[in-house]
């Protein structure tokens, strides 16, 4: 058998985590082979994703059926979410033991309904890492200005995070600063920093899905601001926050650095490469996380060479030539990071949606 496409971005210094952890994935054993075969070593999930799978499958019903009638959907919801993420830490366990805790998370997030409120989004966090009750679960907290300020207080308070719904790179900078505050805190009252990890979550496809619609059919900067952002991201916010002074001293004293991650990889837009996203973020320091469409493509024909650093030049002359075009990047993850916490909210009243279906189908019976 060849050897996986995806296993040759390990040599890169890229990670791999699948975009699509839920009970599916589980009992067919599709998460256990992909970690041993395409040495996947990470997993997220969200409501999207649990709803998707109890729609379209069986193997929750027996759960649902079974749960007391005065059990609120809600609270179901999230029993079934939290013995999901369980289950696959158990999987990943081995790799965040083989790398002392820099890889083999699952994360799990937060509800939308908190994005903007610093208090209750620490206590769920810390109330979400306690239900999972596992070393390599990463809680997921929307990078809002209030999420950021709620990251750095669980950052301090030992708790590992995945910002996500990050599209600016200011709002990036603020992330990585909250990062380093946090466990610089922890740091000055003595405190053990190598059980704690975190990823900041870029969203990728959805900025070229914003862009394209305001440029010419025929424009060929359709397709380039997604890429061009992160790529500075990297550059201009992650290099330099995680190679200062500030930074050693933390890694001194056994901090793991807060590593960007490409979410959003899977296209769009059917008229660019499948693998895109992927393709062209490949770079040493941060992890790809891939849904089973973009992870089988890349499998059969993706490319693996180091061209997120090959690229950095290109990002900034086609973020320049954005710019020239009467693009405001600002103003677009503006206004995606407001529609982001919009469709995570849906996310997650269509996934209490779908189980009350099930709940009323056990009813009617």
């Amino acid at each position: 058998m060849s050897v996986s496409r995806w296993r040759e971005l390990a040599s890169l210094g890229q990670s791999v985590w699948y975009d699509n952890v839920a009970r599916p994935a589980l009992r067919s054993g599709l998460l256990r082979r992909i970690i041993e075969e395409d040495h996947v070593t990470g997993g997220t999930s969200n409501p999207s994703i649990f709803a998707a799978a109890v729609d379209s499958s069986d193997v929750y019903d027996e759960e649902i059926d079974s749960a007391p009638s005065a059990d609120s959907t809600e609270h179901l919801f999230e029993r079934l979410a939290v013995a999901d993420i369980r289950e696959a830490c158990d999987l990943l366990r081995g790799v965040w033991e083989r790398t002392d805790g820099h890889d083999g998370y699952v994360s799990i997030e937060e509800e939308a309904s908190i994005a903007f409120d610093a208090d209750a989004a620490v206590a769920r966090g810390h109330e979400l890492r306690d239900l999972v009750d596992r070393p390599n679960v990463m809680i997921k907290v929307p990078g809002t200005e209030a999420g950021v300020d709620a990251f750095r207080r669980l950052t301090r308070e030992g708790v590992s995070v995945n910002v996500t719904l990050l599209f600016a790179r200011s709002r990036y900078a603020a992330v990585a600063d909250a990062y380093i505050s946090g466990l610089e805190e922890r740091l000055s009252a003595g405190e053990d920093l190598s059980a704690i990890a975190s990823v900041a979550s870029f969203f990728v496809s959805r900025i070229d899905s914003k862009v394209d619609a305001q440029l010419p059919d025929d424009s060929p900067l359709r397709g380039r601001a997604a890429l061009a952002n992160a790529r500075l991201a990297y550059a201009e916010v992650f290099l330099p926050a995680f190679t200062a002074d500030r930074w050693r001293r933390l890694a001194a004293a056994g901090a793991h650095v807060q590593r960007p991650l490409w979410a959003s990889t899977g296209v769009k837009d059917p008229a660019y490469p499948s693998t895109l996203y992927v393709d062209e973020l490949v770079g040493a320091g941060t992890v790809t996380t891939v849904p089973d469409e973009t992870l089988d493509a890349f499998r059969d024909h993706g490319i693996a060479t180091p061209a997120l650093h090959a690229a950095i030049p290109v990002a900034r002359r086609d973020l320049d030539a954005l710019a020239g075009a009467g693009i405001d990047l600002d103003a677009v993850t503006a206004e995606l990071e407001a529609e982001g916490v919009e469709r995570f909210a849906k996310a997650y009243d269509d996934m209490i949606a779908a189980i009350a279906r099930k709940r009323e189908r056990t009813l009617a019976t």
